[in-house]
């Protein structure tokens, strides 16, 4: 009776013991390398992603800051197996395509394009729109009631320009809005540092600079306003993950938890949280950890 009982304890632990192995074999090959472009937003962003899938079981090595001239390179040459890329960055700037206005068209061209060239999959995008833009006081903005870029081109003649040197000749710049939206007469133009734009209009040393649509700055809508672009003249530039091919076959509900966590931001909420990084001096993992513990 003894015996049989050391036999059974014997063949409870073999059990135990193989199972041990099995997941450790489970545990090493779910390891998931997540990479990130090298500012604020795309390093909350891919934090975000990473501690979903932390919390679905896998384990993340985390391959943050990689330049935005080389991430698609790490991504395609297998150094990481998923980032938050751009829309109209992976229409312009990698598969080097004409500008489009329509959003969807470019999610459709650009998920065709890479699943093709690349073997990379676009998974769902977020509601995260982080295009060029124009930005003006608020107190500007309300005086002259304007809005939108249209409203801006008709009330040009009263409105000072910051520009970075190079807004006023680029084909994205004055010339190009001018095509679009009709010949802006605007007071003045004149160059800052880039970095002080919002500081330039915060001290009324100009009403207009051009800025992007998730700008951490923008949180303070008593101060700044990011015009409408109602002509569509700069392309969408809306983020989402993308993941290597042969990763998401082997793993294939990463495409829910990703998805999900995507459904959850928005615009307005990125800019929320850059501000908190950017302006309050937060760190981005701490940012990151407490929105996604808001929408477990």
């Amino acid at each position: 009776m003894i015996k049989g009982k050391r036999f059974t304890a014997c063949i409870v632990f073999a059990v135990i013991f193989v199972s041990m192995l099995s997941g450790c074999a489970k545990s090493e090959q779910n390891v998931i390398r997540v990479g990130s472009k090298d500012f604020t937003e795309g390093l909350i962003v891919s934090e975000i992603y990473a501690l979903a899938l932390e919390d679905a079981g896998y384990t993340v090595k985390r391959n943050m800051n990689i330049a935005g001239s080389l991430v698609h390179t790490a991504l395609v040459d297998d150094e990481i197996d998923l980032y938050p890329e751009y829309t109209g960055t992976a229409l312009l700037s990698v598969l080097k395509e004409e500008m489009n206005s329509d959003a969807d068209t470019v999610y459709r061209t650009v998920k065709e394009a890479y699943a093709q060239q690349f073997a990379v999959t676009w998974l769902d995008s977020t509601a995260i729109n982080n295009t060029n833009g124009l930005v003006i006081r608020k107190q500007t903005a309300d005086e002259y009631g304007i809005k939108t870029i249209s409203d801006l081109q008709k009330n040009a003649d009263k409105i000072r320009v910051c520009s970075q040197g190079e807004f006023e000749y680029r084909e994205d710049g004055i010339p190009g809005l001018s095509r679009v939206y009709g010949d802006f007469g605007f007071a003045s133009v004149k160059v800052y540092d880039s970095g002080l734009k919002y500081q330039i209009l915060e001290n009324d040393e100009a009403d207009v600079c051009p800025g992007y649509s998730t700008d951490a700055w923008l949180v303070n809508k008593d101060k700044f306003l990011y015009l409408e672009d109602d002509k569509h003249f700069w392309p969408p530039y809306y983020l989402a993950p993308i993941i290597r091919n042969d990763v998401l076959d082997e793993n294939p509900e990463i495409a829910e938890v990703l998805n999900r966590v995507s459904g959850k931001l928005d615009t307005e909420t990125i800019i929320r949280l850059n501000a908190q990084v950017d302006i309050d001096k937060r760190e981005y993992e701490e940012v990151a950890k407490e929105f996604y513990e808001s929408i477990r």
